[in-house]
């Protein structure tokens, strides 16, 4: 089962029709959220623990387009996990085709600082954990 769907509205497609390119990574983010919720890390409980994700590569691979209307399934995969980063591998799919795949490598920061930071403890477990799944 997918862990998220996104139906396609017509504001986010070009004038072919085609879902617009852009609008892949804003579908990954809101996957990557969800991808948090489903391991037990609501985004505010994921913050108020001192993580704050910030995407530092982002590479997006598009194998056939997205329509308005589409219902999409996105699905995410943890496949690294670091000591204050992690990539996440997510799947944008329609009726079981690939449409896409975006491969996204997160830095936890601190924002105050501008700098990197290392992952709380109880986050890495988490994601090491669904290294598993």
């Amino acid at each position: 089962m997918p862990l998220h769907h996104h139906r396609v509205r017509n504001h986010e497609v070009d004038s072919q029709g085609f879902l617009f390119n852009s609008r892949y990574l804003e579908v990954a983010d809101v996957a990557m959220t969800e991808f948090f919720r489903s391991i037990g890390w609501p985004y505010s409980k994921l913050v108020a623990e001192g993580t704050d994700p910030s995407v530092i590569s982002a590479i997006v691979s598009f194998k056939a387009p997205a329509y308005f209307d589409d219902d999409l399934d996105v699905d995410v995969k943890c496949t690294k996990v670091g000591n204050s980063s992690f990539r996440l591998d997510v799947v944008i799919s329609r009726d079981e085709t690939e449409l896409a795949n975006v491969e996204l490598v997160y830095v936890n920061v601190d924002a105050t600082k501008a700098r990197s930071r290392p992952l709380p403890e109880a986050v890495a477990l988490a994601l090491r954990a669904a290294l598993d799944e």
